[in-house]
């Protein structure tokens, strides 16, 4: 294994002394701590078309600023994005350069690449997108051995598949996962298996049923379903749940359930303050269900008061945060009534101030 530069092990030391600062008042364990390669995590990059003339080539821009602007920048690789995308990038830029059809107002490209050797390029342009184009889009996906989706206002042109099959190797097997264009997943793949690995050995032993809220495509609740006689597991995108529910078939995971209900819907369900239709069309019933400890992946937001409530409920809590901040605000008062056995720190995100965190907390 390569050895970490000094620039990135300060970089994360740094992420490290700002947990053990910022948590020090819940007295959490030790963190563990998960590295990230230093290049080429990245699983999806995006990138704004530059056109000068007839000619071509990639850009990005600054935070806030509008393209254009004096701070963009052209480039030819991303050293962030996978190897694959970074492969992909010239070749692709080159066959769209040969061909006036597919070049003119392309002002947008999508890459979403996976460890199994899947690779989805979304093309994005100012203008109707018509036969020809779909013609030529059709050749350019044959020849670079890809799969393409068009797109412009009101219109998506799928060439052959909007998804991706990605393969994740964790709890000492693989894991299939439908990953769709425009559905969330987890962008650094190598440092995701960590965390799938550390969710598992936290609930190693806890026994009984699985609660998971904001659940996505399925992530974390294949690998944990393995710990616990039955899951229910709550996500509200459609597009999530439609992955899910392949992931789960394919997987052959019989005792996941899932539920398309917010968050909120759920607590409002489990506390009996509302009936919702899509529990009993799916024959979900609340009661049958002995929960031992509950799961959440929240965005960046954090978790509302009324589901922290239904939480503290709970005997054991798993909690994965992708904003140290938010994490912070919810484990005032999660710790009101549970303590931290485990704390781990992934590194999803190298060299940008963004931080990736997991606790396990147990009832007091």
């Amino acid at each position: 294994m390569t050895q970490p530069s000094p620039e990135y092990t300060a970089q994360l030391q740094q992420k490290v002394g700002y947990l053990k600062q910022r948590f020090a008042e819940f007295s959490p364990p030790e963190w563990q701590v998960f590295a990230s390669p230093e290049k080429h995590y990245r699983m999806r990059a995006e990138f704004r078309v530059w056109h000068d003339g007839n000619h071509i080539s990639y850009a990005m821009f600054e935070p806030g600023q509008k393209a254009g602007s004096a701070s963009s920048r052209r480039i030819d690789s991303l050293p962030a994005a996978s190897a694959a995308i970074n492969a992909l990038m010239p070749r692709l830029l080159a066959a769209v350069q040969a061909d006036p059809l597919l070049r003119e107002r392309w002002y947008q490209c999508e890459f979403l690449s996976t460890l199994s050797g899947d690779m989805l390029v979304g093309m994005i342009y100012h203008k109707r997108l018509c036969g020809q184009w779909q013609a030529a889009a059709a050749r350019l996906q044959r020849d670079l051995g890809i799969m393409i989706i068009g797109r412009s206002r009101g219109q998506k042109l799928v060439l052959a598949q909007d998804f991706v099959t990605e393969r994740l190797h964790a709890d000492e097997r693989d894991w299939l996962y439908r990953q769709y264009e425009g559905g969330f997943s987890q962008p650094n793949a190598l440092v995701c298996q960590k965390m799938l690995d550390w969710a598992c050995s936290a609930a190693a032993g806890l026994g009984g049923d699985l609660l998971e809220l904001y659940c996505g495509n399925g992530n974390f609740t294949l690998p944990l379903a393995r710990y616990f006689r039955r899951v229910l597991a709550t996500e509200l995108s459609k597009t999530s749940v439609q992955a899910a529910q392949w992931n789960i078939e394919a997987n052959g995971a019989a005792n996941i359930r899932l539920a398309r209900l917010s968050a909120e819907e759920f607590t409002q369900a489990y506390q009996g303050v509302r009936r919702f239709r899509r529990l009993q069309e799916q024959g979900i019933e609340l009661a049958d269900y002995a929960f031992s400890t509950v799961f959440v992946d929240p965005p960046r937001a954090g978790i509302d008061d009324a589901t922290l409530r239904l939480l503290q409920n709970f005997s054991n809590i798993i909690y994965v945060s992708c904003n140290p901040e938010t994490l912070h605000a919810n484990l005032a008062t999660l710790t009101q009534t549970h303590c931290i056995e485990r704390a781990a720190l992934f590194d999803q995100f190298p060299f940008t101030p963004h931080i990736e965190s997991g606790v396990l907390l147990r009832r007091k």
